[in-house]
């Protein structure tokens, strides 16, 4: 989740399964993106989704993804260190139950691998 006008370093692409350019934010998101690109299961996928109305402020999810069985998978893309830092779990969990209000049950974390 990043907040909805973050200023940080940004890389621009076009991937094949996302319908607009994919700006990512971290080099998390951005090896996410590419496999979501290259998943047989997922037909298209969005960035940096608005999450309207909640409570926590402007936040954008990471990405929103529609299955090729047309189910609507969601994921966050967090690194391992910040899971325990207080702020990134309330903003994780508001956009589980964000997405759970909106009938979306294929909600989940992407975590860097342990060193």
């Amino acid at each position: 989740m990043k907040k909805k006008n973050y200023k940080g370093r940004c890389e621009k692409r076009k991937l094949e399964k996302c319908n607009e350019i994919c700006k990512t934010y971290d080099d998390l998101q951005l090896a996410y993106a590419i496999q979501l690109s290259k998943a047989d299961d997922v037909l298209e996928f969005k960035c940096n989704v608005l999450l309207e109305g909640l409570e926590e402020g402007c936040y954008t999810t990471d990405f929103v993804c529609t299955k090729t069985n047309g189910e609507i998978m969601v994921r966050e893309c967090t690194y391992r260190k910040m899971l325990s830092k207080p702020l990134t779990a309330k903003l994780l969990e508001a956009s589980r139950q964000y997405w759970m209000r909106r009938g979306i049950s294929d909600w989940g974390l992407v975590i860097d691998a342990e060193k």
